[in-house]
């Protein structure tokens, strides 16, 4: 699947912009295990010049639990190239030794990182990150035409990328597949659908997970609590026989209860959204050979 530009979107929505390459400096802290396009997350501690500048302040840092070194530098970032493996090794031994403290190489409390990174050398807690995702392609209950697991986190990350004091609704949630990703990142999501049969498979699926979570059956005009934010992955297929207007009315039903709406479509509505009264503010193509959905930022 051709997700770059899904990414690119997300990182957006979490960072504000964007980078060309496949590393990115901000002082805004994310979990990596919260996207499916992140590997690593590295916390500064320190910056040296050089590598003589690393050595010498790794013999001034003490770590008071036991600890690895892992160079991240397995590929090449920016325009820095990738440090090969047997070297890699060895500066993590030489930086491992100037630190004081206890080295576990199995089971370490921290795993300190060391990257260089455009000229500099960054010292720092490595977060790697773990696709928990993956976990939810295998769930108890599916649907042939629900969103990927991966497309449906990207898509929750996008519509809430800081989910403190934020409540967040999926009135068309199908069988819960954005819906499990987001209550598993913590995101405050309630799901809601038509169709008795899916609310009852969505419920399960979350209780598979162990997640909690509501789901209640009924349609978005129904709904009268107010959300900050909303994910609608426009219903489709020829077993919803849902029509324009019925298309339109679910818009102007999101424009009603939430401030933010993030649109997941097989076909251009960019008129209808305007006509229920949300700009288009950010967009991307997702694309899974010849099958496209856009991805459509709405406030």
């Amino acid at each position: 699947m051709d997700e770059h530009d899904l990414c690119r979107l997300e990182m957006r929505a979490f960072f504000g912009y964007d980078s060309p390459s496949n590393a990115l400096i901000s002082k805004v802290a994310i979990d990596p295990s919260r996207s499916p396009f992140m590997k690593e997350r590295l916390e500064i501690v320190w910056t040296a010049h050089d590598w003589a500048d690393l050595l010498a302040q790794a013999e001034e840092f003490v770590s008071h639990s036991t600890f690895k070194v892992t160079c991240m530098n397995d590929i090449a970032l920016n325009d820095t190239a990738k440090i090969h493996h047997p070297e890699r090794r060895a500066m993590e031994r030489e930086i491992g030794e100037k630190i004081e403290g206890e080295a576990d190489l199995d089971n370490p409390a921290v795993n300190f990182g060391i990257l260089s990174l455009n000229g500099r050398w960054y010292f720092g807690i490595l977060q790697v990150s773990e696709p928990i995702w993956r976990y939810h392609m295998q769930k108890p209950h599916m649907y042939s035409t629900a969103l990927s697991t991966r497309v449906a986190r990207a898509l929750a990350n996008i519509a809430v990328p800081h989910p403190e004091g934020v409540r967040a609704i999926d009135p068309c949630c199908g069988i819960g597949t954005v819906l499990v990703e987001a209550r598993s990142m913590g995101i405050d999501m309630v799901g809601r659908d038509i169709n008795p049969l899916v609310c009852l498979g969505s419920r399960k699926n979350l209780a598979h997970f162990g997640l909690d979570g509501e789901v209640v059956k009924g349609p978005i005009a129904e709904v009268t609590t107010t959300y900050d934010a909303a994910i609608i992955d426009m219903p489709y297929n020829l077993f919803t026989h849902i029509t324009a207007e019925g298309q339109l009315d679910i818009l102007k039903n999101a424009r009603r209860i939430s401030s933010k709406l993030v649109v997941a479509t097989i076909e251009p509505m960019d008129d209808m959204i305007e006509e229920a009264g949300f700009q288009i503010v950010d967009r991307c193509v997702a694309k899974k050979g010849t099958f496209e959905r856009q991805i459509l930022v709405c406030k």
